[in-house]
């Protein structure tokens, strides 16, 4: 099987004043085993999202219970409130920066993730990132609904009087924890069934909800704590010399991969931005600002808590169980369901419900799914798994999420170096178009993806405890010894390997692409002249 070249300029597809590329009517190939209604690019008159509706999501996945406990983490590392604070900061305006690379295909195309990876991976290829990415989501998705439903059953109990935690046993829980479990699961498929525009305005109204929320969170341990205590006043274990970076390096790539898999799948929104401002500019206020005022929030109020009831109490569910009014209660409970729902719609079920219809367009759509991965956020058992999290939450999804790092390099690398923004829509739905390679497999993303993977991932190790006892699954000198040095930066390793081998590997086709580019603005040229 002989590889497609990548000839001639783009057809089928034109672009407006603002460079918003969209299908000429009756270019997109319904009939392609490839494509379906989900996959295909958004028409420009449908992309609406503006600056607030990006940053609105931003506010809306960053203000969940795992973002509110970074900062503990970090404290218990050595690190005083500032430290923490500052490297939380910085990690998200690192992993800002890959966000609005990928996402900059969506505005500008109208495509999904899995359909811009096609460019790289080739038309089948694609489904390798694809499934990869889809595989953390799903699993992510049933944790965070067992954890949203587990704190709704902890508020409800406390209204309830404890009754609900006297409750009969099934499995070994009460059975008003697994129907808040399955109750809380069918409200996050009913809204996402209803599909991308209604995710949109939930968004916006989740927004600000949960920002009031959190200051009200705020202002009532200050109240009670005359002050925010003393952790505040905590000096660093580890200072600012000799002892910190050790410390800090790793720290920083643990909270860049927090939202590492977002860098990824970001087009899946981005493809609706009604321009390249709205979601730079979006993203931008909404993601590093966000991510640092929270983590602020949770400093002052858990150094609050500390005050008022005797020890340092990071997560918010806990604390708010404190209270005896039922009025604050439900309030609590309120801003958990919300801020629950709306970062696990957003950031664990968008992106496999794409990615599952990529694999079979013509059977799966996006509202399937989303529906799939539900069900299968049910059969891993996230109740089971929340119990092993050394095995499961720090190990697989860290291992797996940190393999997402050498598909960002290969994704940016294509499509800003290899092809300079510049993509043929119509070839990325169809067999033998410039995006088939070889069977539908491009063997150089492929071969990166495997090298990236293997830097990134391959020196993995355990820690010990004080008495030597191995606390994971990996060796303590790492699964390749050489490796281990780079195990605690692999997402960065990870994304610059990949991206330096693919560039490499894609030369004869960066040749290519570049004639294409020269022959089409020759053209351009050509006819301007004769008009």
């Amino acid at each position: 099987m002989t590889e497609t070249v990548p000839t001639g300029p783009p057809i089928s597809q034109s672009a407006d004043a603002d460079g918003r590329i969209e299908l000429s009517p009756g270019a997109f190939p319904a009939d392609s085993p490839f494509a379906n209604e989900d996959l295909r690019p958004v028409p420009v008159s449908e992309r609406k999202w503006t600056t607030y509706n990006f940053a609105a999501l931003w506010v809306s996945m960053a203000h969940c219970i795992p973002s509110w406990t970074l900062a503990s983490g970090l404290v218990a590392l050595g690190m005083d409130w500032k430290q923490a604070v500052f490297t939380i900061g910085l990690a998200n305006v690192i992993v800002l920066l890959p966000m609005l690379a990928t996402g900059h295909a969506g505005p500008k195309y109208g495509i999904p993730f899995p359909v811009l990876a096609r460019a790289s991976f080739g038309v089948r290829g694609a489904n390798v990132p694809a499934l990869i990415r889809a595989a953390v989501a799903c699993g992510w998705f049933g944790i965070q609904t067992w954890i949203g439903g587990s704190g709704i059953f902890a508020l409800g109990s406390k209204l309830t009087g404890g009754e609900w935690e006297k409750a009969g046993q099934i499995a070994g829980n009460p059975w008003p924890l697994w129907l808040c479990f399955l109750l809380f699961w069918a409200l996050q498929i009913a809204i996402i069934h209803r599909g991308m525009d209604f995710l949109r305005h939930f968004e916006n109204w989740a927004a600000p909800v949960v920002i009031v929320g959190a200051f009200v969170l705020l202002v009532w341990i200050a109240v009670k704590a005359d002050g925010f205590g003393a952790l505040l006043d905590q000096p660093s274990k580890l200072g600012w010399g000799a002892d910190f970076w050790p410390v800090f390096f790793p720290s920083l790539m643990g909270m860049i991969g927090f939202w590492a898999t977002l860098s990824l799948n970001i087009p899946d929104f981005t493809r609706f931005g009604a321009s390249q401002r709205a979601q730079t500019w979006g993203q931008s206020l909404g993601l590093p600002t966000t991510m640092t005022l929270f983590a602020i929030l949770a400093v002052l109020v858990t150094s609050g808590s500390e005050v008022v009831y005797g020890e340092a109490i990071w997560d918010p569910v806990a604390l708010a169980a404190k209270t005896d009014n039922a009025f604050g209660l439900l309030f609590a409970l309120f801003i958990v369901l919300i801020a629950t729902v709306s970062v696990n719609i957003a950031a664990n079920v968008v992106s496999p419900a794409y990615d599952l219809s990529n694999l079979a367009p013509r059977f799966i759509n996006f509202r399937t799914g989303a529906l799939i991965t539900g069900v299968i956020g049910i059969l891993i058992f996230p109740w089971k798994l929340i119990s092993t999290p050394e095995f499961y939450i720090f190990t697989w999804l860290g291992v797996v999420g940190g393999l997402l790092g050498t598909v960002a390099g290969i994704l940016i690398a294509d499509y800003w170096i290899v092809r300079r923004t510049v993509l043929h829509l119509a070839d990325l739905y169809t067999a033998g178009g410039r995006y088939w390679y070889t069977n539908g497999w491009n063997w150089r993303a492929v071969l990166a993806f495997a090298v990236g993977g293997v830097l990134a991932v391959g020196g993995s190790y355990s820690n010990t405890d004080p008495e030597g006892a191995k606390l994971g699954p990996f060796p303590v000198d790492g699964l390749v010894p050489f490796l281990k040095p780079l195990a605690d930066y692999g997402w960065a390793v990870g994304l610059a390997s990949s991206l330096v081998l693919y560039v490499a590997l894609m030369a004869p086709f960066a040749k290519a692409e570049s004639a294409d580019r020269a022959e089409s603005a020759q053209r351009a040229q050509e006819a301007e002249t004769a008009v």
